[in-house]
């Protein structure tokens, strides 16, 4: 949004004659000035997209970190119910059969848990995949802004060029009229 408004004041405003006569002025005495006020302008566009980007980099960071953190939470209880299974395990084998029933609850609440962290893992995936091509994306259109603005700059050049012509050549016509 930030950079339509940017593109937007940069276009021609229709001014007064006297006000206009003075601007041209001013454009053709100082055409550097202009190149550098696009400069700067573009140079605003640019910290704007890339304090945008900055943004949500730091998002899509923050987010993988929660899923990750999440992950690794899900690990540890894992490794948790793992061993404890392990003891439960032991302690059976030296007993007799009346505890079956609770280890194979605890087994299948083991493999619940491990399907659970397979979409997980998955999703991390998909997250890192879709930041790399979200990424990939905005350095082509902020490559493609560049040419833009180049071709913009070559365009007023020119106009600039084509305007002052004729602005000579009306002067040489009001000379040889008096």
């Amino acid at each position: 949004m930030k950079e339509m408004q940017a593109i937007e004041t940069s276009q021609p405003t229709t001014v007064a004659p006297a006000v206009h006569s003075r601007q041209l002025g001013a454009q053709l005495s100082g055409s550097m000035s202009f190149s550098s006020q696009m400069s700067k302008e573009d140079e605003e566009m640019s910290r704007t997209a890339l304090s945008a980007f900055r943004a949500k980099e730091e998002e899509i960071e923050k987010k993988k970190m929660e899923i990750r953190e999440r992950v690794q939470a899900q690990l540890g209880r894992v490794e948790e119910e793992t061993k404890r299974l392990a003891l439960i395990r032991e302690e059976l084998e030296g007993l007799a059969d009346p505890m079956r029933k609770e280890v194979a609850l605890v087994r299948k609440k083991i493999d619940s848990v491990n399907k659970e962290l397979k979409p997980l893992g998955h999703t991390v995936q998909k997250k890192e995949r879709e930041y790399k091509e979200a990424l990939e994306a905005f350095n082509e259109k902020n490559r493609e802004k560049v040419q833009l603005i180049t071709k913009l700059m070559e365009l007023v050049g020119e106009s600039e060029k084509m305007r002052m012509k004729k602005l000579e050549e009306l002067s040489k016509n009001i000379d040889s009229i008096h």
